[in-house]
């Protein structure tokens, strides 16, 4: 027991020593990151990795930029084609390309009184989100996404929880929720690359998704069916505010830049993408997670 807490120990303090030193390192070289000043080359576009590897081959390559959120440098992974794969957050065998043949127009309209409940508790939340966000549909975007990677985290956590006490399989249902909440999370990988959050927004984060994460957790005790149709129906409003971002760009009144590098390859989107194509596939994800709950 002694030997394997002497251990731990050891491991922790070089984990430790490890993050700090690629913290500092980064730091130094001017990179960003959300917290602390620095952004970590997971999620850094293809460009910014260009830049960062021509200024290390010009101090003689002996500066290393650490590729992972623990300090620790990952296995080399290719594309299909041979070419070196440049992201940390995701791997070539998780992207894939989004069915946008799928009903937009789908509702779940309310029966019961778990369905009315969660419909007007919803729709009741829409209303301060429009009065924050007016027609900032970018950091709209990228701020929501903050929150709608939540309840698949805590309802595949709560369910393989179950799974362990109960001794049973879980019919797939722990995979599906948690790779919804990757999806989410990378929705915003995205929409970071677009938009960036004001320093108020960012304090807002924490205290919408500290509420938010609390009261879905207990609503899944409570009930996991009132839970998925809260998210359902949160995924019936992303729809409709995607569907408004694409008429403002198609408008013009906001600019469609090129696709982020991220985007292009998680969507496998062509190379001459835009942020039109961005939202499109997007859109389509959320008309999926709608319909699995």
């Amino acid at each position: 027991m002694m030997m394997t807490r002497g251990t731990s120990r050891v491991a922790r303090l070089t984990m430790g020593g490890r993050l700090f030193s690629a913290v500092k390192g980064a730091a130094a070289e001017g990179e960003k990151f959300p917290v602390m000043g620095v952004r970590w080359r997971s999620s850094l576009t293809l460009g910014e990795k260009e830049q960062v590897n021509n200024k290390n081959s010009e101090d003689g390559g002996n500066k290393e930029v650490v590729a992972s959120y623990w300090g620790i440098k990952g296995e080399e992974v290719k594309k299909e084609d041979g070419t070196p794969w440049k992201w940390n957050c995701f791997r070539p065998w998780e992207t894939y390309q989004a069915d946008l043949t799928i009903d937009l127009k789908k509702h779940h309209v309310p029966t019961t009184f778990l369905d009315k409940l969660a419909y007007w508790t919803v729709k009741s939340l829409r209303f301060p989100t429009d009065v924050f966000f007016q027609r900032r549909y970018g950091c709209r975007a990228m701020m929501l996404e903050t929150v709608a990677a939540v309840p698949g985290m805590v309802g595949g956590m709560l369910l393989h929880c179950k799974s362990l006490r109960r001794f049973e399989h879980s019919g797939g249902w722990i995979k599906t929720l948690l790779d919804e909440a990757e999806n989410e999370r990378m929705h915003l990988m995205t929409s970071m690359e677009v938009s960036q959050p004001r320093w108020y927004e960012r304090a807002l984060v924490f205290t919408v998704q500290g509420v938010f994460f609390n009261a879905y957790f207990l609503a899944y005790l409570a009930s996991p069916k009132l839970a998925h149709r809260v998210v359902g129906y949160l995924e019936e409003e992303a729809i409709h505010s995607y569907t408004e971002f694409l008429k403002e760009l198609d408008k013009g009144t906001i600019e469609n830049v090129p696709a982020p590098a991220i985007a292009i390859d998680y969507w496998r989107l062509p190379a001459d993408s835009t942020l039109r194509d961005v939202v499109m596939v997007v859109r389509a994800d959320e008309a999926h997670h709608r319909d699995v709950n």
